[in-house]
């Protein structure tokens, strides 16, 4: 089925009208491919890559940060947001990679970190030397949270993350006599980090980018009570994105789509974290090694399980609730449904069984959500512990991120297959599991589960009742989890590694677009364990 392309490469990046439909596909640059042989992924690696993403059936990708950093937060600590760091090439191959991606169709998204950068970056420097310049929040006297300054300036100031990471001003929402760092949202500082905002964005856009993942979104404006000073300056900038370079979209990492959607956004992601039940939808669905890496957590009952225990309930509620306030604003937008990212353990997470992948994999991509795909999720890459510590990966000492960031196992692609021949990344050490799922080893098997995300990928964008703005009808949430999508395409789905059983109207005539352990009684459907179908009852 082939993935349509737009009639020029401009029009991909006019991605706005098409979220709907469309796979986005995470990558992480270090890890994802190695253009020049130097070890480390880059945008060339990208570059040679796109083949393969077309072939997949992704619409746009979404690169974490690739500017200029001393990288002690893997660039979420940015020194030059107008500059790519040199390990990833130039800003020519960032332009190189947007132009070959839309002449594939697929649309190019990156990471805005909005609400800090490195302690290297000038405006850091600068405002480290003035004490007129309210950039950043600075205090005079010691307080809570804040770090010892460096610079003719003395004083202290309010990092966002990482103590390298100070954060950028934009205001505090209620003012406190005792707090005299405290600037209003207007205050100059604040007006001119929102103004650098859509600089950043202006000068990546001119060179043909779709658009940005913004990384916690909800914390620029501080002290703000239901986030609504920092709703009111996301509205402002949507305002100024659909008046200036309409089509273009903004994502947010936010987690409650409740709030972040009708905010501004295109779109917000369910994640493990955010909103007032703290993530609990999405590790309700699949808890991405909770209680191993995250204990913080507690034991989650997640859904795609072999144990069965959990229920796909409350992940429905969560998305009808954000789709419910979505849609009472009037704005439009859409909740997000990532199978994990570069922060939390992957769907395989150390000895889980591999196969309860397939069916969290169909529930991503039939969905009435925007479906992410984390590299390698398409061929079962496993969270690998004991991965070494790099570049700010770890945040406790039970928890360390880079399990997740190993790099993308092709294997020995045959040169040509997949575009020009790319070195694998070095940026970390590959799985050293000799068994582990490689891109070379799926692509000529149909029953693969690259295969299987390549044809629900096209699926997707080419049956209309997968859009996300097409009905669904939820017959039931636990074992199996059953709905129908434009009244007429029926998903059944069982991640337990027991057979379950559960009617669907119309199954007994139905054409069978995707099974796997499916046996039909008239219109009941039976599982086996670890199956799914996608059955068409037109």
């Amino acid at each position: 089925m082939p993935h349509p392309v737009p009639a020029s490469p401009h029009a991909a990046a006019d991605l706005a009208p098409r979220l709907g439909r469309t796979v986005l596909y995470q990558l992480y640059p270090q890890s994802f491919a190695d253009g020049n042989g130097d070890g480390m992924g880059d945008l060339a690696g990208i570059t040679a890559r796109l083949d393969y993403l077309q072939w997949l059936g992704v619409g746009a990708v979404w690169l974490d940060p690739c500017f200029v950093s001393p990288f002690a937060d893997a660039g979420y600590d940015v020194a030059d947001f107008l500059t790519i760091a040199p390990r990833y090439g130039t800003n020519d191959d960032l332009a190189e990679l947007t132009e070959q991606a839309g002449r594939r169709g697929i649309a190019v998204l990156l990471d805005l970190v909005a609400g800090h950068t490195s302690d290297q970056h000038p405006w850091f420097a600068a405002s480290a030397d003035d004490p007129a310049d309210d950039r950043y929040v600075w205090s005079d006297a010691p307080v809570d949270g804040f770090e010892p300054g460096p610079g003719r300036r003395g004083g202290f100031y309010l990092p966002n993350f990482f103590p390298v990471q100070p954060a950028l001003n934009f205001g505090y929402a209620r003012p406190d006599p005792a707090q005299p760092w405290r600037s209003p949202v207007d205050a100059e500082g604040p007006r001119a980090n929102r103004a650098a905002l859509r600089e950043i964005m202006a000068h990546w856009f001119d060179l043909g980018v779709a658009g940005f993942r913004v990384d916690m979104a909800a914390s620029l404006v501080k002290d703000d009570p239901g986030l609504v000073e920092t709703g009111r300056l996301w509205r402002e900038n949507r305002e100024w994105l659909d008046a200036t370079y309409p089509g273009r979209v903004l994502i947010s990492e936010w987690g409650d789509p409740r709030v972040s959607v009708p905010s501004g956004f295109h779109a917000d992601f369910f994640l493990q974290f955010g909103g007032d039940d703290d993530g609990l939808p999405l590790r309700s669905l699949w808890n991405n090694g909770a209680g191993t890496v995250q204990p913080s957590w507690g034991e989650v009952p997640s859904w795609a399980d072999a144990e069965a225990q959990g229920d796909a309930g409350t992940f429905v509620r969560a998305w009808q609730e954000a789709t419910g306030a979505i849609e009472a604003a009037g704005r439009g937008g859409l909740t997000g449904l990532p199978t994990s990212n570069h922060d939390f353990t992957r769907l395989v997470a150390g000895a889980r069984d591999a196969e309860q992948a397939r069916a969290a994999l169909v529930l991503t991509l039939t969905w009435p959500s925007m479906p992410s795909v984390y590299y390698g999720d398409e061929i079962g890459m496993r969270f690998v512990p004991e991965t070494p510590t790099l570049e700010g990966s770890r945040l406790n000492p039970t928890y360390d991120r880079a399990g997740s960031r190993t790099p993308m196992q092709w294997g020995d692609v045959p040169a040509g297959r997949l575009g020009p021949d790319v070195a694998e990344s070095r940026y970390l050490p590959q799985d050293p599991d000799p068994d582990r799922p490689t891109v070379a080893a799926q692509l000529d098997d149909e029953g693969s589960l690259l295969h299987l995300v390549r044809r629900l990928a096209h699926l997707r964008t080419s049956d209309p009742r997968l859009d996300a703005a097409a009905d669904v009808s939820v017959l039931a949430t636990g074992y199996p989890f059953a709905y129908l999508r434009g009244g007429t395409l029926a998903v059944v789905l069982n991640p337990g590694r027991d057979a379950v059983s559960v009617a669907v109207p119309g199954a007994a005539t139905a054409r069978e677009v995707e099974v796997r352990g499916l046996r039909t009684e008239g219109d009941v459907v039976h599982l086996a364990g670890h199956g799914y179908a996608v059955l068409d009852l037109a």
